[in-house]
């Protein structure tokens, strides 16, 4: 089929009916299907039951029921050490979920400052860059605390780093956001450059701080998967070492709600942290931190374990991929990329369509991420982008979601087409009648 844009208005009328067609019998299915949040499902979730066998109490000659160990297990601390490639003294074990993490930490700066600096709240503005499309929950953080965010776009390489290095040039610009590999929404890996440009980085805020929030780090379709430059290997090659904030968890390895997150980053970060972490808690759950360990004790299991995982999830993105390739391939009407691992696949589509196209899938039974929630403050500038998340729902219903969300591209892209001509026969009409009446 050629290019939607070079079709005739007759052409475009006739294949909209078609379209308009396969959308009724698909809204006559009074279909139920969600797609809007990248949750693990029940089998991946299956594939970690036997972590809740566990019967001991005891590991690191540390009773794992009392208190103490604010700092976790040196057990699963030296496995995430080892997992992330960095030292184990610069890890710190938290709760069930990293978004915790980022929400403590950003607190903490707006509290109490960092390392020594103002505290945030006490500054007349903060402002964070945000790469996009990118994480809403990253962009609630910022909405939440008042801190300003500012849109830095995103390349295949990862965000435009000569966009970043002019904008930290003020010094209210105090940190950013990054998910550096399987980026959220688009799957990006950040490309050896872009990771030596932002460990490179001379903001001119000292207490600037990248959030670097490496959920994907091991959450590969296939088992070559995408390869993350090691940043805390590139900061003391800049004397940065104090400029990232790494989180992780294991919330999309095991269980999405019983999980273990850490927290890495220089000593002097770490040092300050703690600070408030021996206020704040006598420790988080070891019990939990044991089972982790003692169901996978080593990398290799991780990623053994991992590589079942994706037995189940590369079919679904293969799924989402093949109706995009068979339905929307070549008709000028969308792009996407194919990502190797992560949780979602972003979707970008006729500028002012993405509204539209929520919409229509809604009535028909289909919930998608809210349109817009790739952006700061929900508000996407070209109204085109959609977040889909394949991972939740069976196969057999993802098929109908993905083919439904396709049908309903084109209906949008058809009747934006369509009014754009319709607009320009009116402006025809009326400069010709303008000209006729001058003379």
């Amino acid at each position: 089929m050629k290019a939607f844009t070079k079709m005739n208005k007759d052409e475009l009328l006739t294949l909209k009916k078609s379209l308009e067609q396969r959308y009724q019998e698909f809204k006559a299915l009074d279909l139920k299907l969600d797609m809007s949040r990248g949750k693990p499902c029940g089998e991946q979730l299956d594939l970690s039951m036997s972590i809740l066998d566990m019967k001991e109490c005891t590991i690191d000659n540390i009773e794992c029921r009392n208190y103490g160990g604010l700092e976790g297990l040196p057990s699963i601390r030296r496995l995430f050490a080892q997992l992330l490639e960095v030292d184990e003294n610069n890890v710190i074990i938290g709760g069930t979920s990293s978004l915790t993490l980022m929400y403590d930490y950003i607190a903490q700066a707006m509290l109490f400052g960092i390392c020594g600096n103002k505290p945030w709240s006490k500054l007349e503005k903060v402002k964070f860059l945000c790469p996009v499309p990118g994480y809403d929950r990253h962009f609630a953080f910022c909405e939440h605390f008042g801190i300003e965010m500012i849109n830095v776009p995103m390349t295949d390489n990862g965000p435009n780093i000569k966009v970043i290095n002019e904008l930290i040039k003020d010094d209210s610009v105090k940190g950013m956001f990054c998910v550096p590999k399987y980026s959220n929404p688009q799957g990006i890996t950040y490309s050896d450059e872009t990771v030596k440009a932002l460990a490179a980085l001379n903001p001119a805020a000292k207490d600037f701080r990248i959030i670097y929030d490496n959920a994907y780090c091991v959450h590969d379709l296939d088992k070559q998967g995408d390869k993350l430059l090691n940043i805390f290997d590139e900061l003391p090659k800049n004397n940065n070492e104090d400029l990232v904030i790494m989180v992780a968890s294991t919330s999309k390895i095991t269980f999405a709600g019983s999980g273990v997150s850490c927290i890495i980053a220089s000593g002097n970060n770490l040092d300050d942290i703690k600070k408030r972490l021996k206020i704040q808690s006598i420790s988080q759950d070891k019990m939990n931190q044991l089972r982790h360990f003692k169901f996978f004790e080593n990398v290799e299991n991780i990623k053994a374990h991992m590589q079942k995982q994706a037995v189940i999830l590369k079919p679904k993105f293969d799924c989402v991929i093949n109706y995009l390739n068979n339905e929307l391939a070549n008709k000028e009407i969308a792009s996407w990329y194919v990502p190797h691992g992560g949780y979602f696949i972003s979707l970008d589509i006729m500028p002012g369509c993405a509204k539209r196209v929520g919409q229509l899938c809604e009535e028909a039974g289909v919930v998608l991420t809210t349109i817009g929630a790739t952006f700061p403050y929900g508000k996407d500038p070209q109204d085109s982008n959609i977040r889909i998340a394949p991972s939740y729902p069976p196969i057999d219903e993802l098929s109908k979601a993905a083919n439904l969300l396709c049908i309903c591209v084109q209906i949008a892209a058809i009747e934006k087409l369509l009014n754009l001509k319709n607009n320009l026969i009116s402006i025809v009409f009326f400069t010709n009648y303008y000209y006729l009446s001058f003379f």
